[in-house]
């Protein structure tokens, strides 16, 4: 049994942030009815392609961004801006322990569905919302978007090259890391309501999380005043610390300590590096970091890739490749920690039943089990069979919300 096989969440969120924290609490076990609107869904089931192709090789309607975010979820249709609909969901979040939501400020408070509204017939309801700018602030009521959270935050401004124009990072690293952000919220919001009995109300900002990123470049400037800038691969307060030319491709050279760099330096056949007052300390070596990094790429250059990470790795030098995906995702490591799982799917059934691979929860237990395996669900899959098992509704019932719009 996973760690919150106990536990349901009522998923009120769509595109990324939401169902990341949502997706990780289902891969601890928790029961996750993810809430869409009918006949439409979660916005990123249409954003493609790529798209799932089915048994005979023709794309399907589920997009892979969407199966990125949604696996261990079950898929409800509700159509909560009509009162009708409105009720359901209080009627399930009777039965539920968490509430998770993405929209912008005040939009749910439209419906009745905010926390205020709820707190008092829900007083053990932990009620998360992940926003661009959070509840509060003169950019309270704003949308938050990934790429501009990115740009706002500063992060663009220390991603690229020195004389390139800012970049992005490669992912949608403002959405995810609030996700992840939101479900350390939440467990630890599970553990005050074990000590209180009270639920509470967790304002999570896509903005703050973005800011905490900065970490150590952040802690920089406000100890310094110095604004930081692009150092493309290179490391801010280490060096050499970064991707090098070798003669076939590009390595990463990680040296961490003084001594590591003696036996980079050994390894290059240039000992006397080493004991340049200039280079001997990483103190040194970052204040002459361009004069070194110039000499290094000079001398990897004249060497394969395969070269350099065997003989560096031989004598405790960090160094490695720079994979792309497809080769990252078929490392030996990654199979041999099950990275890649296959799970089933109603549009992709496949000879074995098992037609759709997926990267895998990192999270590892030595107790509890992860056994809660189930592919992102089609649209509206679950609606009867949930509203049956959790809210005891007759068919017939369930056939007049269908008819009126409802679900």
């Amino acid at each position: 049994m996973g760690p919150l096989s106990d536990i349901r969440v009522l998923d009120l969120s769509r595109v990324l942030a939401g169902p990341i924290c949502t997706q990780t609490l289902g891969d601890l076990g928790a029961d996750i009815i993810k809430v869409e609107r009918p006949g439409e869904g979660d916005i990123t089931r249409k954003w493609g392609p790529p798209y799932l192709k089915d048994d005979n090789g023709k794309d399907t309607t589920e997009s892979t961004y969407y199966l990125s975010a949604n696996r261990n979820k079950r898929s409800v249709t509700i159509d909560f801006s009509k009162s009708e609909g409105q009720d359901l969901i209080r009627e399930l979040l009777q039965h539920s322990d968490i509430l998770v939501e993405n929209f912008t400020t005040g939009t749910l408070d439209k419906y009745g569905l905010g926390y205020e509204a709820l707190k008092e017939a829900f007083p053990n309801l932990i009620y998360c919302s992940i926003t661009g700018f959070g509840h509060t602030g003169p950019e309270a009521h704003s949308p938050g978007y990934d790429f501009l959270i990115q740009g706002l935050s500063g992060m663009m401004s220390i991603t690229g090259e020195p004389e390139g124009s800012p970049q992005k990072v490669g992912i949608s690293i403002a959405d995810i890391s609030s996700g992840l952000y939101a479900t350390i919220a939440i467990l630890a919001a599970l553990h005050h309501r074990e000590k209180t009995g009270e639920g509470q109300f967790i304002d999570l900002s896509l903005l703050e999380s973005q800011m905490s990123l900065l970490s150590f470049v952040g802690q920089a400037y406000l100890t310094s005043g110095i604004v930081p800038t692009r150092l493309g691969n290179e490391h801010p307060h280490i060096v050499p610390y970064g991707a090098f030319k070798a003669k076939d491709a590009h390595i990463i050279i990680a040296v961490g300590t003084d001594q590591q760099f003696e036996k980079l330096c050994t390894f290059a056949k240039v000992p006397e590096l080493a004991k340049d007052p200039k280079f001997a300390t990483n103190d040194g070596r970052v204040r002459h970091r361009k004069e070194l990094l110039d000499l290094l790429n000079s001398i990897t250059e004249k060497h394969s890739a395969e070269y350099w990470m065997t003989g560096l790795s031989g004598v405790d030098v960090p160094c490695g490749p720079v994979n792309n995906i497809d080769q990252a995702l078929q490392h030996p490591q990654v199979a041999a920690r099950h990275m890649i799982e296959k799970l089933s799917h109603p549009y992709v059934p496949g000879k074995d039943a098992e037609g759709l691979s997926m990267i895998a929860s990192p999270l590892r237990f030595s107790k509890s089990v992860l056994k809660n395996k189930k592919s992102p669900p089609p649209l509206g899959e679950h609606t009867q069979n949930v509203l049956k098992e959790i809210l005891d509704k007759t068919d017939e019932e369930i056939k007049s919300l269908r008819d009126g719009r409802i679900i």
